[in-house]
C-alpha cells in the first residue's frame, strides 16, 4: 500500500514495499526511480539482501522525513540455527565452524535471549554497511581484512524464541533504530557457548506501519503507471472542450 500526498514525485509520497529476497534496499529504490520516473527517492532503513519485509521509501519533498521514519521502532520475525557459524552470520557466506548442540534446552535459549533484552551494547557484524575509515565494513571483510569495530548502545524491547524445531529457533524481536539482528543471533550463540547463524529474517513493522500494508514492487509500479495514465487522459483545467 502507498500513502500518496500527491500523484507526482513532488511534493512526494511515502511508499511501503515488501522487499523481495536477494534485492538490496538500493535495488528497490533504483527500480522505482526508473520505472515510475521519480526524480528523487530514498529509503528509510536498510534491509540486508537475504532479508525480506517492510521497506519505507520516500519521494520528492517527502525525503526530508526519512530520518523521522528511520528513528522509529522496528519489529522482525525470523529463524536462527544453532550449531554452526558463518562469517556474515547468515547464508551469504560459507560455514566456518560447527558445534555440538546436545544439551541445549529451550529454557537456556530463552535465558540467553533475556540477557540480550533491554539497553545493551552491541558490536555490528563484520559484514555490514557500517562505515569505518570511509569504507563499508563488508568491503573490508570481503578482502579478508580485520577491523576494530566499536560497540554501540541499542534497545531490544522484546526477544521471543521458540525452539520447537531445534536446532532451528524461530524468533520475534522488537528493537530500536540501529539494532543488528545478526549481532543478536551471533551473541545468543556465544552466550550458549555455541554458535548460531540466521537462516531467515523478515521485517514486519516500522513504527505504526505494518507489512500487511505493503505492496510488492510489481503491484505498486503497475498501479502507479495506471494512475498516471488515467490522469494524463483527463481534460486539464483551462483546456478547450468541444460541446454540442
Amino acid at each position: 500500500m502507498s500513502q500518496p500526498t500527491g500523484q507526482q514525485p513532488d511534493p512526494g509520497q511515502l511508499i511501503l514495499i515488501d522487499k523481495p529476497l536477494t534485492w538490496t534496499s538500493f535495488d528497490v529504490a533504483n527500480k522505482l526511480k526508473y520505472a515510475c520516473k521519480f526524480r528523487k527517492i530514498g529509503h528509510a532503513g536498510t534491509l540486508d539482501p537475504l532479508a525480506t519485509g517492510l521497506l519505507i521509501l520516500c519521494t520528492g519533498k517527502m525525503t526530508k522525513q526519512i530520518d523521522q521514519y528511520q528513528a522509529q521502532e522496528k519489529e522482525y520475525t525470523g529463524t536462527l540455527v544453532l550449531g554452526k557459524t558463518t562469517p556474515s552470520v547468515d547464508l551469504e557466506t560459507e560455514f566456518d565452524a560447527e558445534f555440538e548442540t546436545a544439551g541445549i534446552t529451550p529454557n537456556q535459549i530463552q535465558d540467553a535471549a533475556r540477557q540480550l533484552t533491554g539497553d545493551i551494547l552491541q558490536v555490528p557484524p563484520i559484514y555490514s554497511a557500517v562505515r569505518v575509515g570511509g569504507e563499508r565494513l563488508y568491503e573490508k571483510a570481503r578482502r579478508g581484512e580485520t577491523t576494530e569495530i566499536k560497540s554501540r548502545q541499542v534497545t531490544v524491547r522484546l526477544f521471543e524464541t521458540n525452539a520447537e524445531h531445534f536446532p532451528a529457533v524461530d524468533f520475534r524481536i522488537v528493537c530500536s533504530k540501529g539494532t543488528y539482528i545478526r549481532s543478536l543471533v551471533r551473541d545468543l550463540g556465544l552466550l550458549l557457548n555455541n554458535g548460531a547463524y540466521m537462516s531467515a529474517l523478515r521485517r514486519t513493522r516500522i513504527g505504526d506501519f505494518r507489512i500487511e500494508e505493503a505492496d510488492t514492487l510489481e503491484a505498486f509500479i503497475d498501479r502507479y503507471k495506471s494512475s498516471a495514465a488515467t490522469k494524463a487522459a483527463e481534460p486539464q483545467p483551462g483546456s478547450d472542450t468541444a460541446t454540442d
